[in-house]
């Protein structure tokens, strides 16, 4: 991978720190979000099991079309929307919110209040 950049590092850094404490299981899965430059994806993670119970993004068929012009922030409140719309078809209410070592703030955010929005509790 070559050298690391200082910014991806330090995110790393707290990225460990973050999941000491937290884990996903059965009754209460992971909701872990990335972001990158241009895209935000998000997955709901069973951690005991070591699977993913579902996945939404950017690049999600469902929602890409309609992405077309809005703003990244948008953008990512509807991954949020679609994200807990498959989570509670499977059953899933409650979950542990893991920012993967990004500020809460920006997309994140806007995933995280979109999903609480729809009902996901955490």
């Amino acid at each position: 991978m070559g050298r690391m950049n200082r910014r991806l590092a330090m995110r790393l850094k707290r990225k460990r720190r973050i999941r000491k404490k937290i884990s996903g299981t059965a009754e209460r899965p992971r909701l872990s979000v990335f972001r990158s430059a241009k895209h935000i994806y998000a997955q709901i993670i069973d951690d005991t099991a070591g699977q993913t119970l579902a996945a939404a993004g950017t690049l999600s068929p469902e929602i890409r079309d309609k992405l077309k012009g809005l703003k990244k922030v948008e953008q990512a409140r509807e991954v949020g929307k679609l994200l807990a719309e498959k989570a509670k078809a499977r059953g899933i209410l409650q979950v542990v919110f893991d920012r993967n070592g990004f500020r809460y703030h920006g997309r994140v955010r806007s995933l995280a209040e979109a999903c609480r929005e729809q009902g996901l509790v955490f």
